[in-house]
């Protein structure tokens, strides 16, 4: 007959009932909460003092979705017109669908399926990381399926909140937001320009 396992987190102390204790998965540690309340809010909770705040996974999840956007300038979009007949009414569905199956446009799309999967495992497996640093209550890796810069922002915020420290990965994620906000610009800039070109070169 097997034991259950009760897993690692902030218990009531059997030897003091109004404190909350740290149960590491297989025994109490010395680390202590008073009062004990589950419901007290977030902010009144603390990690230990000197806990770190930082893993691998954060920083991957900060800076691994932008790891695609050079996968943007693999896609002629302006190519796809050249030699396309103007009174041809079908010439622009057939360019959109060469773009739609062109290799980088494909790379593009399942480029960001994989990352978006991996971010998700990372979230998972920083938030698991936390706990098992005696950190109460971090930031939930669900978060992660609306975006990985919800997660990494949210969990800096809260981080911050138990430890006084571990802002920086929402700040790298913020100026990793305006890079790609810039190279999506420049990209759509020269885009604009090559299609242009190309249109004008449709024979009629």
């Amino acid at each position: 007959m097997t034991t259950p396992v009760t897993p690692a987190g902030w218990y009531p102390d059997p030897t003091e009932p109004a404190t909350s204790r740290w149960w590491d998965g297989t025994q109490w540690t010395d680390h202590r909460q008073k009062p004990y309340d589950p419901t007290a809010p977030a902010a009144a909770l603390r990690a230990p003092d000197n806990t770190e705040v930082y893993t691998p996974w954060i920083w991957l999840m900060t800076f691994l979705p932008y790891l695609t956007l050079p996968l943007l300038f693999t896609i002629d979009l302006g190519g796809m017109y050249s030699g396309m007949d103007a009174a041809d009414p079908t010439a622009a569905s057939m360019a959109q669908l060469q773009i739609l199956t062109s290799p980088g446009y494909i790379a593009l799309v399942l480029g960001g399926v994989v990352v978006y999967g991996l971010c998700a495992l990372f979230a998972y497996l920083d938030r698991k990381t936390l706990i098992e640093r005696e950190v109460p209550r971090p930031f939930h890796w669900a978060w992660t399926f609306l975006s990985s810069p919800v997660y990494v922002i949210g969990r800096s915020v809260v981080v911050r909140r138990r430890t006084g420290r571990g802002i920086a990965p929402m700040w790298a994620a913020i100026a990793m937001y305006g890079v790609s906000l810039i190279v999506s610009t420049i990209w759509t800039s020269l885009l604009v320009s090559q299609m242009v070109q190309e249109m004008l070169t449709f024979t009629y």
